[in-house]
């Protein structure tokens, strides 16, 4: 056997060839032809009695194949490990003639995409910026505007009063259709809000979209369902045709409440109720601003890391990778985002293999015990962790750990996130709640 690595021009591409003659894969065939004539069963012959020369002729050209393809994938695979080449993927095979009824030797070959080394920034060099958020009165205010109405007795009067919300259906005044479903809250109109007083089911109510909402664009969107680009557009009278009103009554802030948002006895006095409202809402602010530093880092890395890609032979290998299921032509069309995602992962797997990063079962099982707490909005006690424990090692096993697999990336892709944090510069920028979420919408 002679196995030749033949690298273009551009040390991406390359061409694996393995000669094979028959003395590479004789003594296997033959012994495989002896193996079936003992456990071939053939009309005329008694059992382990078959001549080889007659499995030879019945199955012989199948058997040659199957060894022959044996060979060539210990043998590719043992070549690319022993001369620690990065591929992409796997080699895909470059199509050819072959004669197995009269050859007895045979050249394959694989062309293969190579991943080039490549450096990480030096420490430091990268700069993000982070949201350091503060919580504002208009940001508490609804929050707890929220709390109220969702926890609050809802009812369906006749008629609309000020502060109710109208289910309905809102359309573009002479435009067809049956228009969107929404529900307008008319306690947040900055005006024509009295146009709807006395509503009813079955009504329709023509007023003007945008003074309602004062042009406020993120309100509109929020508010109907549009995108952020809809809601700026929007101009002129629209109809609603009411379906039915809604009246909450607000949620007295008593035991039964505090119960119900945190679990049982978890808060026990308004105060506490107040401080734990406020560390949730923090807490929920302080992971989105992470969120959108980490989409910083990924994407700074991406810009100051340079990694050529095997363009073609990547695109190849997506389309026989996803046989079936992308065309050549939606690749080329999104090549841009496979070629990102692509270079992401090998900058990952540097850091990674950089820095030494592992995750141990323990933490992975953690983590699952901690989600389905959350699931049921409980905390662990000593009674409720062996349970738990095992609801987690059941979950884990399922889809033939395929659940277990996404933990471990999960838990490895913050590891190593959180190790580029430490490695570039973060500057800290003071923003209030309400801020935050308007430079942040659509």
């Amino acid at each position: 056997m002679d196995i030749t690595l033949d690298k273009q021009d551009d040390q991406l591409h390359a061409i694996l060839t393995v000669n094979l003659t028959e003395a590479d894969y004789a003594t296997a065939v033959e012994s495989k032809l002896k193996e079936y004539s003992k456990k071939a069963q053939i009309k005329g012959f008694r059992p382990g009695k078959v001549p080889v020369t007659l499995v030879r002729k019945m199955y012989g050209k199948g058997i040659l194949v199957d060894e022959i393809n044996e060979l060539l994938g210990k043998s590719v695979d043992g070549y690319i490990k022993e001369n620690n080449l990065r591929i992409l993927g796997e080699p895909l095979p470059v199509a050819s003639d072959i004669d197995f009824d009269n050859q007895k030797d045979f050249a394959f070959q694989f062309e293969l995409g190579l991943l080039p080394d490549f450096e990480l920034p030096a420490d430091q060099a990268i700069t993000v910026d982070r949201h350091k958020v503060t919580l504002d009165e208009n940001t508490k205010n609804e929050t707890y505007e929220q709390l109220e109405r969702q926890f609050g007795e809802t009812t369906e009067p006749e008629a609309a009063e000020a502060g109710d919300y109208l289910v309905g259906r809102l359309r573009k005044d002479g435009e067809e259709g049956e228009g969107r479903l929404l529900m307008l809250p008319t306690n947040k109109m900055k005006s024509e809000a009295d146009k709807f007083m006395g509503a009813k089911p079955e009504d329709v109510i023509t007023f003007d979209l945008k003074t309602a909402f004062d042009g406020d664009a993120k309100a509109i969107a929020n508010f109907t369902g549009m995108s952020r680009e809809e809601a700026e557009a929007v101009e002129g009278n629209y109809t609603l045709t009411v379906e039915k009103v809604q009246r909450t009554a607000a949620a007295e802030f008593n035991q039964e409440l505090f119960d119900k948002v945190f679990g049982k006895d978890i808060v026990t006095s308004k105060e506490d109720f107040d401080a734990k409202v406020t560390e949730t809402v923090m807490e929920n602010y302080d992971r989105e601003s992470d969120n959108l530093m980490n989409r910083q880092i990924i994407d700074k890395m991406l810009e100051n890391v340079s990694i050529e890609l095997p363009k073609e032979f990547f695109k190849k290998w997506l389309v026989r990778a996803n046989e079936g299921k992308l065309t050549p032509e939606q690749i080329e069309e999104h090549y841009d985002d496979y070629a990102k995602e692509l270079k992401w992962s090998m900058i990952r797997n540097k850091v990674v293999e950089a820095s030494e990063l592992k995750v141990e079962n323990e933490e992975i099982v953690d983590r699952t015990m901690q989600k389905i707490l959350g699931q049921f909005n409980m905390e662990m006690t000593p009674e409720l962790e062996e349970s738990v424990r095992g609801f987690a090692d059941n979950f884990l096993r399922q889809e033939n750990g395929k659940n277990y697999v996404q933990e471990y990336e999960a838990i490895l892709a913050e590891k190593v996130l959180e190790n580029l944090r430490g490695k570039v510069v973060v500057n800290d920028n003071e923003i209030t709640a309400e801020d935050f979420r308007n430079q942040n919408a659509g």
